[in-house]
């Protein structure tokens, strides 16, 4: 598979502190890739770095061949890389104006036919779709904030702890609905520090105080005596 996105030697990080210390990764087009590690890792400031909230302060983005690094947020988005934070929606924005905001670069008949195509896998908010998303449960809100980054087909979606604040009945549906929802060649890197999402993934990186500790298939990260000792002190 060819590579979509590659990160050589990247550092960022808040102020004078550095979170991250020299991220070397990859996702391939059509591959779902799990960064894995606990909190305070450097997940999430990773992802912020990749759609461009962060600046680089060293090293390469590339997307698709295209060093994006000094790309502005918008200028990533348009380009197919989506992002799905932690929280994933507006609350005090209806269902339908969460997912337009969603294909905000798109012709509005472009997203309203996807819309529909994503009100059919995802009925429980077709119902509501004029309600808050803040009136929604924790679950409905990751399924509407999954439904407003899928609006704009995007080629590389970036996923910022989809478990979070959620019962694991509601994980196991999260996981369940990308299974289902993601294809046609989307990519996905989904940081997380819940090992069931690993059931998603092709490949993964455990990630351990701003740097990769460990990169391998499924399997080997499932195996790997360093996530046991990670995540359990084993």
């Amino acid at each position: 598979m060819a590579t979509l996105l590659d990160v050589q030697g990247l550092e960022t990080g808040y102020g004078p502190l550095r979170i991250l210390w020299g991220i070397d990764l990859n996702v391939s087009a059509g591959e779902t890739v799990l960064l894995l590690g606990a909190n305070s890792a450097g997940k999430t400031t990773l992802l912020r770095s990749l759609i461009g909230l962060l600046p680089s302060w060293r090293g390469t983005i590339r997307f698709d061949g295209e060093r994006i690094d000094g790309f502005a947020p918008d200028q990533r988005i348009r380009r197919g890389i989506a992002f799905m934070s932690e929280l994933g929606v507006f609350p005090t924005l209806s269902i339908d104006e969460n997912i337009a905001l969603g294909g905000y670069f798109l012709p509005d008949a472009q997203v309203r036919r996807r819309r529909d195509q994503l009100f059919q896998v995802f009925p429980d908010l077709a119902a509501k779709r004029r309600d808050a998303a803040g009136s929604l449960s924790g679950g409905q809100r990751k399924m509407l904030g999954i439904a407003k980054v899928l609006v704009a087909e995007p080629r590389l979606l970036l996923m910022d702890e989809p478990s979070s604040g959620l019962a694991p009945v509601f994980v196991k549906q999260v996981i369940d609905v990308l299974k289902t929802t993601i294809g046609g060649g989307t990519s996905l890197l989904i940081a997380e520090q819940n090992v069931a999402f690993l059931a998603l993934a092709d490949r993964g990186y455990l990630i351990d105080h701003g740097k990769v500790k460990l990169s391998g298939t499924r399997t080997e990260l499932q195996t790997s005596s360093a996530v046991r000792e990670t995540y359990f002190g084993l």
